[in-house]
């Protein structure tokens, strides 16, 4: 497994939490499922209904 590089592969919110970006996504190749703010899979594995709210969340 490669060492994540922040800026890159991740951010720290102002929460202090670790945000994975578009890019470490798009490099694993697949929806995890959680529901990840930056997630390029349209949240296909997420289960309903939580899918459905962040795809509206994601439109507004």
């Amino acid at each position: 497994m490669k060492e994540l590089i922040e800026g890159i592969d991740y951010y720290i919110n102002d929460n202090g939490y670790v945000v994975l970006t578009q890019k470490y996504h798009l490099d694993k190749g697949y929806c995890c499922g959680n529901g990840c703010l930056h997630c390029p899979f349209e949240y296909e594995n997420v289960p309903e209904p939580k899918r459905s709210i962040l795809l509206q969340e994601k439109k507004e």
